[in-house]
């Protein structure tokens, strides 16, 4: 039996591995499918009576399988592969440069968290902002990417977006002292 459903040759493309278009805005349920269509195709115990070469490539599809799946369904990761693929680095190692009110933004709501950290309805207040931050840092992004094909425009908002999240774990961390 050989590993024939799926074209290693789309492994360059996570979108093109599952069939779906390249965008930042993706059908989540139709990624799904596609990612179960191919792990019933890929998936090393149905291959296991094959030749030592069929496994071997029905565990790289598997692997490649769980990582585009990952890649794709986490809209960070996904906005950053598409900029890539698009030949822009976000250079998130080296460039933290960001604009003046996010850091001002950003400085605000330390502040508030270090000020309110003992009180719940001020920690959940700041919490419903940080979300509606995030909510509209993934609508700039979408635009961005899908309208606009700006891939710069787009990284820029993806380390914004990382400054976001990270806050955001914090400040869970802080309202979960309260349980």
């Amino acid at each position: 039996m050989s590993v024939v459903a799926v074209n290693p040759s789309a492994s360059d493309d996570y979108f093109r591995f599952f069939g779906i278009d390249q965008q930042f805005h993706i059908d989540l349920p139709a990624l799904d499918l596609a990612y179960l269509a191919i792990q019933k195709e890929v998936h090393p115990d149905r291959h296991s009576r094959g030749s030592e070469a069929d496994q071997r490539l029905a565990m790289q599809m598997t692997t490649l399988a769980n990582t585009a799946l990952q890649t794709l369904k986490n809209p960070t990761l996904r906005g950053l592969y598409l900029c890539k693929l698009h030949g822009v680095d976000a250079h998130l190692e080296t460039n933290t440069a960001m604009p003046a009110a996010f850091l001002m933004k950003q400085m605000d709501w330390r502040e508030s968290l270090d000020e309110h950290a003992q009180n719940l309805n001020s920690l959940e207040a700041l919490q419903a902002e940080v979300e509606q931050s995030k909510k509209d840092t993934l609508a700039e992004i979408r635009q961005a990417i899908d309208s606009a094909k700006n891939y710069q425009r787009a990284a820029e908002l993806l380390r914004g977006l990382l400054f976001i999240d990270k806050f955001a774990v914090e400040l869970d961390d802080a309202i979960d002292t309260f349980n």
